[in-house]
């Protein structure tokens, strides 16, 4: 029996599906606003991966977990499949695996793999507690931590004030510290080739991500040549918080011309 993922849900329950994946410590939740922006014609689904959130916090966290979890929760449905970082490397197992589940797949900086040495990085980096005095250290915090450019700090509120919980000594995320080291470690592994995924795919990087994609775009375009489009948005890697109007429009203006 695959563990339970929980599922935040947006728009009509007979609208065009999306599914929406987030990355290492996140949540559901960070797509909320994309939802919205997509408006009720789609429904979108965003789980909260395993440990993360309300989802199952049990080991184990292989990537090979991790899908057949979404594969249960989701019953196998068609969809628009959307992913930001580790979220996009699951999509696009997803789309390597099963193509006829994915009609479109988008990939919001995406981390696809990782050099082992930035992975052992990523990975000892993430062992360190998270703990904060306040939210307002929180919020203050996570400028540092996640490098962002050009985030409006009410967004970040708005959207952590459902991620972040206050414990007896202190203010913590909703994650497994050891699940978000573990995701680090699989990364490390080699991706499906982008010639199994033969869809049409918009790939969204944040003009000063730490995350560099350049050296895959080549592949990515040889692989999928017309069916790869490649947008480039201001600020890092967290796109939906530097640059969620763009981010959005990107996306709304690919799943329109890709109907």
């Amino acid at each position: 029996m695959s563990p339970r993922l929980h599922l935040h849900a947006w728009g009509d329950e007979s609208g065009v599906p999306v599914v929406c994946l987030h990355g290492v410590t996140g949540w559901g939740g960070h797509f909320a606003r994309l939802a919205a922006t997509l408006g009720p014609r789609h429904r979108v689904l965003a789980p909260d991966l395993l440990g993360h959130g309300k989802s199952s916090w049990e080991p184990p966290w292989r990537l090979e977990d991790h899908l057949a979890a979404l594969e249960a929760a989701l019953e196998a449905r068609s969809a628009t499949w959307i992913g930001h970082s580790f979220g996009a490397r699951l999509a696009l197992e997803v789309a390597a695996a099963t193509p006829d589940r994915v009609e479109r797949l988008v990939l919001l900086d995406p981390a696809i793999v990782l050099p082992p040495q930035v992975a052992l990085w990523a990975a000892e980096n993430a062992r360190r507690e998270r703990l904060y005095t306040s939210f307002e250290e929180a919020i203050d915090r996570r400028y540092e931590e996640s490098l962002l450019a050009s985030a409006r700090r009410a967004l970040l509120e708005e959207e952590l004030r459902g991620h972040l919980v206050q414990a007896a000594d202190g203010w913590r995320y909703r994650y497994a510290q050891a699940s978000v080291v573990t995701a680090h470690s699989e990364l490390a592994r080699p991706a499906p080739s982008f010639s199994r995924a033969r869809v049409p795919t918009l790939v969204v990087l944040g003009a000063s991500s730490h995350l560099p994609y350049d050296h895959l775009v080549e592949e990515h375009r040889a692989a999928l040549g017309d069916l790869l489009e490649v947008v480039t948005v201001p600020g890092g890697h967290t796109v939906l918080w530097d640059a969620p109007a763009e981010t959005a429009e990107a996306i709304a203006t690919f799943l329109a011309t890709s109907a």
